[in-house]
């Protein structure tokens, strides 16, 4: 670029400079080829000195040559033949080679397909893993090693479903088979239980009875109870009862559980299994709807529930990681709680006592076999105690049925007894003493009737009855105490006290048969403290323990009693008000008859027969009743005088009417009833003869005189009832044409019960002023 940009004939210049320079490189050349021409030109004629030599070791090497090959055709055909056979010798041996390698695969694959067609699927996996990891890697260059390993994956595929398979006959086997499963394992568990029982019980009886014979004898009953023990053992192994593994064949669930752990799947066999056997809970647990209404329903209900849970906790015993102790307590709690919905339902309907003492019995059963598998079954013995309740109101219905039935067939008189053993068979049903009765002789009656041997006989049956439920209870012999005191006391204070009640109203009741109730309540109470006794010797709990309960007999019979004591009074007023409705009185008669009415002779007859009944009654209560009795009596005849519908009364009605209120008072006091003090009784018709004393006699102006003082002779006597009565005497006179000579000749006595009258009303209206 400079020579061209520089100057204007530098180009030229340039060539110039550069031929000079080729002619000076040119002189080097040739000075150089003058220099080594003397030494080419000696190879030259060297090499032409050796061309003869050269042709003829051409001409010798050539023939030779053809010497040797002509002598070493044999030699090669014969090399070219060990050269063949040598390399048949190594492919031989190659082959071999291969073969050998070749041949564990194949032996391998051939036992792969033999533990598919026997079933043995574990085993089969393991050669596959064998075949993969070992041996196919060494030939995995060979296209039949490429078929084994395509096949590989379909065969555990095969596998897989076949023991799902299993696995799904599996749990439609245990499904059928809970049901056998759960009775065998609830027998076995029950035999267990008894035979505990038994030789708990054998061991206090013999050591009770060996304190006495010496440590010898002791030495001696515990080798007889170990020797016992051991032949009841060997008989129970003997006759021992098909178990889980009897009745169904795990193998399924075994396999299908090693498989799937092999293959890598172990979590997702865990999760379907887990899943299937919640299915089946809660179709085992699905009661039927007419459980309630046979034993056998509900048998066949645990037997299922234990058979489920037998087979879990074998499963969860014999696998590892299938099942966990926390998975079967999951499962254990949401069963638990449907059995108990379920079981209190269904045992609402239960109106037999006995299928609720089979179902209780059952229940223990049920949750002593699964306690025995280490379950948690507090919640079924809470249950119980409501279960309880439910029977004791089972047998309280039942009781009170039994209880009509004595009280209907009984003929409320007292129980005659005609010699030695009758009475013995009395008072072995019943705690009678009575050292007066045991003086007289045969025969003779005693005081109750026939209703209370049998009532008392049934209370001690239905505190069995309450003591069967209470048994295998794991409950201490301080609660069955209490829980038996607290069922007898509802039977005595509700279903006895009800059916007493009942009995008392009902219209066939007479006053006999009240008064026979009211000494049979008397001595049922006098029974209560043998009852409490008969508890005591059953759960040998002293009743002098603090918290022992008393029964409630005492007040049950008294409220009978009273009960009985109020509808002898009812009954008896009744009965007087009938007599006093067919009375008769002839308010118009001049003068009486003289005597008293019939009507009245024939209620007095009446109470007296019926009082000497009340003879075996209570003093009180026989006062009582009587004291009722006569104030009735009096009150009706008082209403029977001051009736509104009686408009006028002669004074020979009066006169009638006190001949009447007369024998009431002889009556009253004849003392129809002993106790009674003085004239109290008769103090029952007083205002009668207080207010007829004054009508009798006419003594209006003493009457008026002393009113309001409390040493007024006639003090009983109400103004308004005196006004009320002598304005039906005025209507008696003005309207009685007997009295028109009267009024003629006695116009003054006219005007003085006129007079009477008025003062009498203002009497009345100050009073009612003042009120």
């Amino acid at each position: 670029r400079s020579v061209y940009d520089d100057q204007p004939n530098a180009h030229q210049k340039f060539m110039e400079k550069l031929d000079a320079c080729i002619r000076n490189h040119d002189r080097e050349i040739e000075k150089m080829c003058n220099f080594h021409h003397q030494g080419f030109v000696d190879a030259i004629t060297e090499l032409l000195k050796v061309r003869a030599d050269a042709e003829k070791l051409k001409v010798q090497v050539t023939d030779t040559n053809r010497r040797l090959q002509d002598a070493g055709k044999e030699v090669i055909a014969q090399t070219e033949e060990i050269i063949r056979c040598r390399v048949q010798q190594r492919n031989i041996t190659t082959v071999v080679e291969k073969l050998q390698l070749c041949l564990p695969v194949l032996e391998m694959y051939s036992k792969l397909k033999e533990q598919m067609s026997v079933k043995r699927y574990y085993s089969a996996l393991k050669t596959m893993e064998q075949l993969e990891n070992l041996y196919l890697p060494r030939v995995s260059q060979y296209r039949f090693c490429q078929i084994m390993i395509e096949n590989l994956p379909k065969l555990r595929e095969e596998i897989k479903e076949i023991s799902m398979s299993d696995l799904k006959d599996f749990l439609e086997s245990i499904r059928k088979h809970s049901d056998r499963i759960g009775e065998t394992a609830m027998k076995q568990a029950q035999q267990q239980k008894t035979f505990s029982t038994a030789l708990q019980k054998q061991n206090n009886v013999n050591y009770g009875r060996n304190i006495h014979l010496g440590r010898n004898r002791i030495l001696e009953s515990k080798n007889e109870i170990t020797l016992k023990r051991t032949f009841e053992d060997e008989d129970e192994h003997e006759e021992e009862v098909l178990t889980a593994q009897d009745l169904v064949d795990f193998s399924p669930v075994y396999r299908c559980l090693h498989i799937y752990s092999v293959l890598g799947d172990g979590e997702i066999f865990e999760n379907y299994y887990r899943k299937q056997r919640r299915k089946q809970a809660r179709l085992v647990l699905q009661p039927q709807s007419s459980m309630h209404e046979t034993v056998e329903g509900y048998r066949r209900y645990f037997s299922q529930i234990v058979g489920f849970f037998v087979v879990e906790d074998h499963i969860l015993h014999v696998t590892q990681g299938l099942v966990t102790r926390t998975y079967t307590d999951e499962l254990w709690n949401m069963a638990l709680s449907k059995i108990i919905a379920v079981l209190r339902t269904h045992s609402s309907y239960c109106s037999d006592p006995d299928l609720v003492l089979e179902l209780k019995n059952l229940i223990v059963v049920f949750a002593d076999t699964l306690q025995g598998y280490g379950f948690p079954v507090n919640r079924l013995f809470d249950l119980l105690f409501e279960i309880r309740d439910q029977y004791n109101e089972t047998l309280l219905k039942k009781w009170s049925g039994l209880f009509r039935d004595i009280f209907e067939a009984d003929n409320y008189s007292p129980i005659p007894v005609a010699n030695e053993e009758e009475y013995r068979i009395v008072i072995s049903k019943f705690p009678f003493q009575d050292p007066e009765l045991d003086k007289q002789s045969f025969p003779k009656k005693l005081p109750m009737s026939q209703s209370v041997p049998q009532i008392y006989m049934q209370v001690k049956e239905f505190i069995y009855a309450s003591l069967k439920f209470s048994e295998s209870l794991h409950r201490s012999s301080t609660e069955i105490d209490d829980m038996l005191r607290k069922s007898t006391n509802l039977l005595l204070t509700r279903t006895l006290s009800s059916c007493l009640q009942n009995l008392i109203k009902k219209p066939h009741i007479g006053l006999t048969e009240l008064v026979q109730i009211i000494i049979n309540t008397t001595h049922l109470e006098q029974a209560c403290k043998y009852l409490e006794d008969f508890i005591s010797n059953i759960t040998n709990i002293s009743q002098l323990t603090v918290h022992t309960a008393r029964l409630y007999g005492l007040s049950t019979f008294k409220d009978a009693r009273h009960a009985a004591e109020g509808e002898i009074y009812t009954k008896l007023n009744q009965k007087i008000d009938e007599f006093i409705q067919i009375a008769d009185y002839d308010w118009t008669m001049s003068e009486s008859d003289g005597r008293a009415s019939g009507y009245l002779m024939d209620l007095i007859n009446f109470l007296r027969s019926t009082f000497q009944v009340f003879t075996h009654l209570p003093g009180k209560v026989a006062q009582t009743a009587c004291m009722s009795a006569c104030q009735h009596l009096s009150m009706s005849l008082m209403q029977m005088l001051l009736d509104s519908e009686l408009k006028q009364i002669s004074m020979g009605a009066i006169q009638q009417f006190n001949l009447d209120v007369i024998q009431c008072e002889l009556f009253a006091s004849s003392e129809p009833v002993p106790g009674f003090q003085g004239d109290t009784l008769q103090l029952a018709f007083i205002d009668l003869r207080q207010l007829l004393d004054l009508f009798m006699v006419w003594d209006w102006s003493t009457y008026l005189a002393d009113y309001g003082q409390a040493t007024s002779k006639y003090l009983r006597v109400n103004p308004s009832t005196a006004l009320t009565l002598l304005e039906k005497m005025k209507d008696s006179s003005k309207k009685n044409n007997i009295f028109a000579q009267f009024r003629k000749n006695d116009r003054d006595k006219q005007k003085l019960i006129e007079t009477v009258v008025k003062q009498l009303r203002s009497l009345v209206n100050g009073m009612s002023q003042h009120t």
